[in-house]
């Protein structure tokens, strides 16, 4: 059995908290999503993500079965925020 790999993203923005709740509305109308201002959990169809926001940043872990997963999490991430953060010149979380 293979095991899970995982990714984290950051983006530096002082709106981390209203990018997050908007990320979670928004996916709530596909899968299932938990959230507050601070944390939420959304369960995206690659694998499961993880969003938390401070007050300087918006942080993403994403996990999958396999790095095809993996980058198809990012991607769906980053599209999205593409179009939230669009004031920002959001051009994509800093993935490590």
């Amino acid at each position: 059995m293979q095991e899970a790999i995982s990714q984290e993203g950051r983006f530096r923005t002082g709106n981390g908290s209203r990018y997050l709740q908007q990320l979670c509305k928004h996916f709530a109308h596909k899968v299932d999503v938990a959230y507050d201002a601070h944390h939420g959990t959304v369960a995206l169809p690659a694998g499961p993500a993880r969003l938390e926001a401070t007050e300087a940043e918006l942080i993403v872990r994403v996990t999958a079965d396999d790095a095809d997963g993996l980058a198809r999490a990012r991607g769906v991430i980053d599209s999205h925020l593409e179009r939230f953060a669009f004031r920002e010149d959001f051009g994509g979380m800093e993935w490590e």
